[in-house]
């Protein structure tokens, strides 16, 4: 996040890393996984938080919850109200979901390796640009142009120094017949 310095992140919180899940086989509880949103809440950029993956359904609308109320700030009480669909959450009936007795086969000296190589592998890569993206370059001297003759020839740097961007459509013509002359940055 220092590194790249982005103006907004899209956080892609699939499901399927829940403890239960039917094809995940991962042991996350909610508490856990809204942790990493928690986490990406304390840089303070905007976030686009999406829904994906998860595929026991009860679980994932669990989870989608607990996560809105992280991103809200709001404690959600554990205890699920009744509702309509309220028989899908038994036989408890609460918001979080026990992790299983799955054995945790994550040696520290494992995550440790794949950390290490994820760092290095983030490391080779470039960092933000370093220039503002803008439509026209600043110039010396920014001052206005007079008028120039149609039928005179424009040096190849005055070229380049007009926007039109080619993938827009204009109709010279158009223009002509309404009697306007067109500004090189009118697309209408």
């Amino acid at each position: 996040m220092v590194t790249y310095a982005p103006g907004a992140v899209v956080l892609q919180c699939g499901a399927d890393s829940l403890s239960g899940d039917r094809l995940g086989c991962f042991n996350l509880s909610l508490k856990g996984h809204g942790a990493c949103v928690e986490f990406m809440r304390t840089f303070n950029v905007p976030m686009l938080v999406l829904g994906g993956g998860g595929y026991t359904v009860r679980n994932v609308a669990r989870c989608w919850a607990y996560e809105t109320g992280v991103l809200l700030d709001t404690k959600l009480p554990d205890e699920i109200p009744n509702n309509e669909y309220y028989e899908y959450y038994g036989p408890d009936f609460n918001l979080h979901i026990s992790p299983s007795n799955m054995e945790n086969q994550n040696t520290p000296r494992y995550l440790d390796k794949i950390k290490t190589s994820l760092f290095e592998t983030l490391k080779q890569l470039p960092a933000r640009p370093s220039l503002q993206y803008c439509k026209q370059l600043p110039y010396e001297n920014d001052v206005e142009e007079p008028e120039r003759d149609p039928e005179v020839r424009i040096s190849q740097l005055e070229a380049d120094r007009l926007i039109e961007d080619e993938r827009e459509f204009f109709d010279q013509e158009a223009h002509e017949s309404k009697g306007s002359t067109p500004n090189r940055m009118d697309y209408s």
